[in-house]
């Protein structure tokens, strides 16, 4: 049966069930629940917005989100966003999912931790950044009712979250902290990683090969 939660169905299809399973069975409850609630608050976003989306797209962006801070898809050679957007593109690829649409759920994840720039572009894949901002910084918080809020944190409980999910974040980046330059995951490696310089974009520049 179709569960519903704050007014929002979610997906049940074939595919969204695997991708349920996949996230359970790979990521912490802390990163489950924080990934439900992001697509949760992302199509409420949407719904207030009158925007037009795909929900399986917008879940499957949504649930895969932070893959790349789990064990089992965690590379140290590039962002951990890059990580799970490369694995929603071949799973949704599995599923026979449109080039395009795969990669318009890649461009989703992988740019959710940048600000403003998703929000101009296609709705999946602003609704995953609507979805983070709300959750992680609450941003948009007064865009939905203590009433939404409320079913949707009873459904996906938030314990201690601010503490746990910037520990998830931290044992995520600890062993790739070149990744971070440029991006807002270097203030999390400033504060909890010891010894931890952020890359200069203005030493990089005066650094370079060019003689002027």
């Amino acid at each position: 049966m179709t569960q519903s939660i704050a007014g929002i169905l979610i997906p049940d299809s074939e595919m969204a069930q695997a991708a349920t399973a996949l996230v359970q069975d790979v990521a912490s409850e802390l990163v489950f629940n924080h990934s439900r609630r992001v697509f949760l608050f992302g199509a409420l976003r949407g719904q207030q917005q009158g925007l037009s989306y795909d929900p399986e797209l917008l879940y499957v962006g949504a649930m895969f989100h932070d893959l790349g801070l789990t064990d089992t898809f965690k590379r140290t050679d590039q962002r951990f966003e890059i990580d799970a957007a490369d694995e929603a593109r071949k799973f949704l690829q599995s599923y026979g999912i449109s080039d395009a649409d795969a990669d318009t759920v890649w461009a989703a994840i992988a740019l959710h931790t940048t600000p403003e720039i998703p929000l101009h572009m296609a709705p999946e894949i602003a609704l995953v950044t609507r979805g983070v901002e709300l959750d992680v910084l609450g941003l948009g918080f007064e865009t939905v009712t203590d009433e939404q809020r409320q079913a949707i944190v009873d459904a996906h409980p938030r314990p201690d979250f601010k503490n746990r999910i910037l520990a998830a974040f931290t044992e995520g980046l600890k062993d790739r902290p070149d990744t971070t330059f440029g991006n807002v995951k270097a203030d999390v490696l400033a504060h909890f990683v010891p010894g931890f310089t952020r890359g200069d974009f203005v030493e990089v520049i005066q650094g370079s090969a060019w003689s002027e």
